[in-house]
């Protein structure tokens, strides 16, 4: 039950997160700026997770967890989204797209090789699957070599985030690590936002989309993924993250009318294969462990 309640909890992150371009691409059509959008994202997420932790009474993190989680958020999540950010500006979002979903390989790869997770033949195949679909789904296209280093540095950023987040999360709850995740990431983004002067919702309808942003796509998503992470280890939880952007093209295609191509389509069920390989692996694993392949 612990490894099914993890799937869910990954597919509601991944789902959630697959909004967050539709957000954005109305945020910015309102006025808004990189760093005033992700300065109210993280900012507002990190209060509302603050009247939680009071809410339930948990403690604030202390010691060497505090510190890792303030890497996290001020260093990963700062250093990911940067650099996303600015690759899109060299390279286009496809193929940005497509190298940033190279970190399931990576996260794999810093698994096996750091924290000793078993291999198995479902996660390889699972994730070649994952990968494949990734790049049919994104519609890649060229780019400047700039703009693919810092691509390919967001998904390198974010499988380090990953494989930190799994040793963090044994020792703090979802509530606990989100609060100090965002309030770091929020108090980077309010120093750049300084710099760079304040740039508002100029309409009713885009701070309706800011607390959209907010709670769709940055609370929900993380405080999943982070609940999730703890209960199918991090290979996993990437794998399944790659649903996000068959939910990112969905949701493109009906809310502004972009055209669904069948190469796309067929990308994307390439992810939900691999999604239904990887589940029933795991449910696999549960009723009958002694009989699960491995390679080491």
């Amino acid at each position: 039950m612990k490894q099914l309640t993890g799937i869910l909890l990954i597919a509601i992150s991944a789902a959630s997160f697959g909004t967050l371009a539709i957000f954005g691409r109305f945020l910015y059509a309102d006025g808004l700026d990189t760093f005033t959008m992700l300065f109210l994202r993280f900012g507002c997420a990190a209060l509302f997770m603050l009247v939680i932790l009071l809410a339930r009474r948990e403690k604030f993190p202390r010691g060497k967890i505090l510190l890792q989680l303030i890497g996290m958020g001020a260093l990963g999540y700062v250093g990911q989204s940067f650099s996303y950010l600015t690759a899109i500006k060299f390279a286009s979002a496809g193929l940005v797209a497509l190298l940033l979903y190279l970190y399931p390989m990576f996260v794999f790869i810093l698994s096996v090789t750091v924290l000793r997770e078993k291999v198995t033949w479902i996660k390889i195949v699972a994730i070649i699957l994952a990968l494949f679909g990734t790049a049919l789904t994104v519609d890649p296209a060229g780019g400047e070599l700039y703009g693919i280093l810092l691509a390919i540095s967001a998904a390198l950023i974010y499988s380090v985030y990953i494989i930190v987040g799994t040793n963090v999360m044994k020792h703090v709850s979802a509530v606990q690590s989100s609060l100090v995740i965002f309030a770091s990431a929020a108090t980077v983004y309010g120093i750049l936002m300084a710099f760079n002067g304040v740039h508002l919702p100029s309409t009713n309808s885009g701070w309706v989309n800011i607390i959209g942003i907010i709670l769709v796509a940055t609370v929900i998503p993380v405080v999943a993924f982070l609940a999730g992470l703890e209960r199918i280890g991090p290979t996993n939880a990437a794998m399944l993250s790659t649903l996000e952007p068959v939910v990112t093209v969905l949701l493109a295609a009906w809310i502004f009318g972009e055209r669904l191509q069948s190469i796309a389509l067929l990308g994307g069920g390439m992810i939900l294969a691999a999604v239904i390989i990887l589940t029933r692996g795991e449910a696999s694993d549960i009723k009958e462990p002694a009989h699960t392949s491995s390679f080491s």
